[in-house]
């Protein structure tokens, strides 16, 4: 936790003489930046399984009903196919587990009050929206800061919401198949956790909001550029 004190302190010195009283705020839009840059090369590749696992899926929809009865063949079947094309489940998954610490050390940072004194404009980055809705209201001077936050998330969130309406299913479930309701309820419902972003800037600390709100815009435009050979791809809803 110093060390990381340390690091945000350290960019906020560096930005002091652009950005003045907000040089914190801007730092941790920085350091937000800097963990999404180390972390690009991963989604790079998890971009490239995403469309390995789509070029792949008529095979992987005739080994289903090939193996339709026997469900370990079935799942070692798949697990030869990715094997041999070189394609991990998983690889989409790392890039959000990667980025989760640095989250959780902004949110412990600024909600234990090491770093009180910080603001973005007027609202201070160690308190939340309850707090700016009690001093002023939605209206008043940190409540705005908020309005402009959630403006950016939403924006955002509508425009991930609908590239994921166009997105096809990685692996299509065919009627009548096990769990094909479920999957098509999933189908559904994924896109909406796009405005789940909106919840959480609401209750976590300015602070972390900031790293929310600077992630999510990253992951839509990163995924813009690296799906942009896969029409409504870019919309794969992922936590920031």
């Amino acid at each position: 936790m110093n060390v990381f004190a340390s690091l945000v302190e350290r960019l906020a010195d560096l930005l002091q003489p652009l950005f003045a009283t907000t040089a914190t705020a801007a730092a941790i839009v920085l350091f937000t930046v800097l963990v999404r840059l180390a972390v690009h090369p991963l989604s790079r590749a998890a971009a490239r399984g995403q469309k390995a696992r789509t070029r792949l899926a008529p095979q992987l929809a005739a080994l289903r009903k090939k193996h339709a009865k026997n469900p370990e063949r079935l799942q070692k079947a798949i697990m030869e196919l990715h094997a041999k094309e070189k394609v991990s489940p998983l690889a989409g998954c790392l890039p959000s587990l990667l980025q989760a610490p640095a989250f959780f050390l902004m949110y412990h940072l600024f909600s234990s009050g090491r770093m009180s004194g910080h603001s973005l404009f007027a609202a201070p980055l160690g308190d939340h929206y309850a707090d700016a809705l009690a001093d002023g209201g939605v209206l008043g001077p940190a409540g705005l800061v908020y309005l402009v936050l959630f403006a950016i998330v939403g924006a955002v969130a509508t425009y991930t919401y609908l590239r994921a309406k166009r997105q096809p299913m990685t692996v299509p479930v065919e009627p009548g198949q096990p769990g094909a309701g479920v999957a098509a309820g999933m189908a559904r419902f994924l896109p909406l956790l796009s405005f789940a972003t909106l919840i959480s800037v609401a209750v976590v600390p300015l602070a972390a909001a900031l790293y929310i709100v600077t992630s999510t815009t990253w992951t839509a435009v990163e995924r813009a550029f690296l799906y942009r050979d896969m029409p409504g791809a870019a919309g794969v809803v992922t936590p920031a």
